[in-house]
């Protein structure tokens, strides 16, 4: 019942307009907890065309998309979420991201 109240907060909190980019990840991360794949992964472009900057959704995106079996699209997420990461200086999240992409074989 949490997720589903929380899923609704997140919802109402997108509709009014939140520019937070928390709150749009968190919102994909709940879509994808309750397999709603169409809605989760439009999500995450959306996030990732709001920020681009914002490595996080890369990283999950990346995963979700693999279990999914869409390797090539995890891929792509992955890729340009690495780049984003270097260019920050987030040395962990890029070597979460390399580790992501090598587990796509």
């Amino acid at each position: 019942m949490a997720s589903e109240k929380r899923l609704a907060l997140l919802e109402k909190m997108v509709a009014d307009g939140s520019t937070d980019s928390f709150v749009w990840y968190g919102l994909a991360m709940e879509y994808a907890s309750f397999e709603r794949h169409d809605d989760a992964l439009a999500t995450y472009s959306k996030l990732r065309e709001r920020d681009p900057s914002y490595v996080p959704a890369y990283l999950m995106c990346g995963q979700y998309l693999a279990k999914l079996g869409r390797a090539s699209e995890a891929r792509d997420w992955l890729t340009v979420g690495l780049e984003k990461a270097r260019a920050a200086g987030n040395e962990h999240a890029a070597g979460e991201l390399e580790s992501a992409l090598a587990g796509l074989g």
